[in-house]
């Protein structure tokens, strides 16, 4: 991947699917069609509640966070008032869920947030927290089917909460052919270009930083 696309400011790598609608790289979709296949056997109904994600929309979700428009949790889940809170420790608490702009995984096309659409009833709104993947959470059944089964088409999760900064997502699932080169190739200094221009709350202190958040929120996984 070019630095504009693994910093999510390019789209020339993904292409958008019609079934079901999602925007993946364009070497992603077929290994995602044949899972979703499997998981149809299985009796999954497997679809993406994210997948591609540019910088512009993480600029957005991070600086709402940041500034309080948006809910802030800490490592626990228990929400938090951001405005209470010193920048360095906004940032903090963001990064537990939350990445980085320029630095989510989801910029390479090559991670999705995965649901069980037949699992809940039409206009249930889904939260991506981990109690909806436990039991008796509606996604606990798919949960364990991928634990099983998502090794074989090439996913894994790089959050499991134990080498990763980031805290466990058991939705977060990424195609670990394409997505590992592109964690390699993200460095510091390509990260820190990309924020340089950038409106991003609490910049001043990411920067200085960003060393250190690099080596835990982007190059510190749970590898397969």
């Amino acid at each position: 991947m070019t630095p504009a696309e693994l910093t999510g400011r390019s789209r020339s790598h993904v292409v958008d699917v019609s079934d079901p609608p999602c925007t993946l790289h364009a070497e992603v979709a077929v290994p995602f069609a044949r899972l979703r296949r499997a998981a149809a056997t299985a009796g999954f109904d497997l679809v993406p509640q994210s997948g591609f994600r540019d910088f512009t929309r993480q600029l957005s979700i991070w600086n709402a966070k940041f500034s309080g428009a948006a809910a802030l949790y800490d490592a626990s889940g228990r929400a938090l008032d951001a405005l209470a809170l010193t920048p360095p420790e906004r940032i903090r608490h963001i990064l537990h869920w939350s990445a980085l702009p320029g630095a989510s995984r989801h910029h390479w096309g090559t991670d999705l947030d995965l649901i069980d659409r037949g699992a809940v009833a039409s206009g249930y709104r889904v939260q991506l927290v981990p109690a909806e993947f436990a039991p008796p959470g509606p996604f606990a059944a798919l949960a364990a089917w991928l634990e099983a089964n998502a090794a074989r088409f090439g996913f894994f999760r790089p959050f499991r909460g134990v080498r990763s900064g980031v805290q466990a997502e058991p939705w977060h699932f990424s195609f670990a052919p394409l997505a590992e080169p592109a964690r390699r190739a993200l460095t510091p200094d390509l990260l820190r270009e990309a924020l340089s221009e950038a409106p991003l709350g609490g910049k001043q202190e990411v920067l200085a930083a960003l060393a250190q958040i690099h080596a835990r929120y982007v190059a510190s996984i749970d590898f397969p």
